[in-house]
């Protein structure tokens, strides 16, 4: 991939001579699904696949974007003095959103850039390939001009930016888990505080399966923002009854003697799926720290449940990729992993049965929808760098 993206540089605008070369990761999300912005706990990990970056220093203020994955859509053309939102701008808004955001803290650009991006992450598959762009401008940012800024910085201006620049009220889940990645381990997130801790990933005898169902979710334009909305609604009224700062706050036991002053059924549902999800992970976590992969599987299993039915973010599609995955013998668990409408299931999947679980899920699925699943067998990686 270095050599993929130097040699398109050299294409584009020259020669390669003194670019450099970054990559930032995607992320697979284990369970804590829709709990980021409900203050309670995620359990991601960052993958080996995401986005690199050849980037050279410019001597005026003019940035130049290109992605091998929109080649059709040529270099787009922008500059320092033009850091706000279009529609034309397209995919070049995460990253100019990225700047903007730094700008915003005191860190201004002295000069534009060139830049080559190629991702590995297919787009709109719920694995975050708009997280792993805005962690990959902030590290680049930071290396190429010595902005002082944490990698826990990085993630917060990446969310900032793609809730104030892009207009997606997403939590920060999927920005920590690219910018704070660590070769095999998960990390226990608490989104309330950003406590985090990192479990060494340790499925002895198993892999972790992601499913691409290839029905692509736009959230800016989803239900994600109402979803959202609705947490916010059914927390304040809680609050009434309550002293709490954000659903996850409470246990399953709390909500259920309090959740009558929602005044909404739909609200109910969606409240507790929050509440019942930061549960789950907790006690995921802890499964996983004694060895009890069955548990943990089953606490995948239901998280699934709750998303397809209290909070409603499933689709026909990855339904039926879920069903046909837990009909197999060796499948630890299996969910829909990220913000939903589409996109991907995350399965852990015994290793002797990887390559049946391959062909089974994706004949049924076929059968069933028409469409065609990808597979990929995935690695738990690292966080962002400089190649």
């Amino acid at each position: 991939m270095k050599e993929t993206v130097l040699n398109k540089f050299a294409q584009l605008y020259g020669n390669s001579e003194g670019a450099k070369v970054y990559f930032a990761p995607g992320r697979v999300n284990l369970i804590g699904e829709h709990t980021d912005y409900n203050g309670g706990h995620v359990f991601p990990c960052a993958l080996t696949i995401g986005t690199y970056a050849a980037v050279r220093k410019r001597g005026d203020r003019k940035l130049n974007f290109y992605s091998m994955n929109f080649e059709s859509m040529g270099v787009i053309e922008s500059s320092l003095d033009d850091l706000t939102p279009s529609k034309e701008a397209d995919w070049t808004n995460y990253p100019k959103g990225v700047m903007w955001a730094f700008a915003g803290r005191g860190m201004v650009m002295d000069c534009g850039l060139d830049i080559v991006l190629n991702g590995n992450i297919p787009n709109g598959s719920g694995l975050s390939s708009s997280a792993s762009l805005e962690v990959l401008t902030g590290y680049l940012l930071k290396e190429l001009y010595g902005f002082d800024v944490t990698n826990v910085e990085l993630a917060q201006i990446g969310q900032y930016s793609e809730n104030n620049f892009n207009g997606m009220n997403c939590g920060i889940m999927d920005q920590f888990a690219s910018a704070m990645g660590k070769k095999d381990h998960a990390i226990f997130l608490d989104t309330a505080d950003l406590s985090y801790e990192y479990a060494p990933l340790k499925l002895s005898g198993a892999k972790i399966v992601v499913t691409n169902s290839n029905v692509k979710h736009s959230l800016v334009n989803s239900e994600y923002n109402v979803r959202r909305s609705e947490c916010e609604t059914a927390l304040s009224e809680l609050q009434t009854v309550t002293d709490i700062k954000g659903l996850g706050d409470l246990t399953e036991e709390e909500f259920e003697a309090n959740k009558s002053v929602i005044k909404d059924e739909v609200r109910v549902k969606r409240a507790k799926h929050a509440v019942y999800e930061n549960r789950r992970a907790v006690r995921a976590v802890e499964a996983l720290k004694n060895n009890d992969l069955k548990l943990f599987g089953e606490l995948m299993n239901a998280s699934h449940v709750s998303l397809r039915d209290d909070y409603q973010v499933s689709c026909e599609e990855i339904d039926v990729l879920v069903e046909e995955a837990w009909k197999i013998d060796g499948v630890i668990g299996s969910r829909i992993t990220g913000g939903g409408f589409g996109g991907c299931t995350v399965s852990i999947v015994k290793d002797e049965a990887v390559d049946t679980f391959q062909e089974k899920v994706g004949t049924a699925y076929r059968e069933r929808t028409g469409k065609t699943a990808d597979f990929y067998v995935v690695e738990i990686g690292d966080g962002p760098r400089e190649l």
